[in-house]
């Protein structure tokens, strides 16, 4: 007699049922912890900058802004902080951008369609040599995606250019 190893039907349809079950559970899951990474992610980036553009200002003792830019190379884009934005070297001092000035750094457009609202901040961001920001630049950014303020994230901007993360979230 014959020894035949394998596995029967029923096994195999034991398997996939239990395969698809996990899966029908943890896909919902796995698309929560994306838009949350996400979240947390794009705000970091945000922080990360504008504490660069304070560094940098009090490191070469000139006036350093961050602004919004569609294009990575100048500042354009209305007031769209999602579209992206610049960190440069103010090199004349005049609080924005010319043709000449060093641009440091460029994000680009946020992923997955979120939403960063400026409040009062406007387009742009100055830090004097001081690492200080001029009155315009003072208030907070809303990170915010689909699901509404209850997972969005906020940091706020102090008059000594302190970037804070928490607070509230307007959406």
């Amino acid at each position: 007699m014959k020894k035949t190893s394998g596995y029967s039907l029923l096994e195999l349809l034991i398997t996939l049922a239990l395969v698809a079950a996990v899966f029908a559970i943890g896909i919902p899951s796995m698309n929560t912890f994306i838009q949350n990474d996400r979240l947390v992610t794009q705000i970091n980036t945000l922080v990360g900058h504008l504490s660069y553009a304070r560094s940098e200002a009090v490191k070469r003792s000139q006036q350093v802004g961050v602004c919004v830019s569609s294009n990575s190379t100048t500042c354009t884009g209305g007031n769209s902080w999602e579209d992206g934005w610049i960190i440069y070297v103010d090199i004349d001092g005049d609080g924005a951008f010319t043709a000449g000035e060093t641009v440091l750094r460029a994000q680009q457009q946020l992923e997955g369609a979120n939403t960063l609202g400026s409040g009062t901040i406007g387009t742009q961001v100055t830090y004097d040599y001081r690492g200080f920001v001029d009155a315009a630049s003072v208030g907070s950014f809303s990170l915010c995606d689909d699901r509404g303020a209850s997972y969005g994230k906020a940091i706020s901007i102090s008059p000594t250019g302190r970037v804070r993360s928490g607070g509230g979230v307007s959406c």
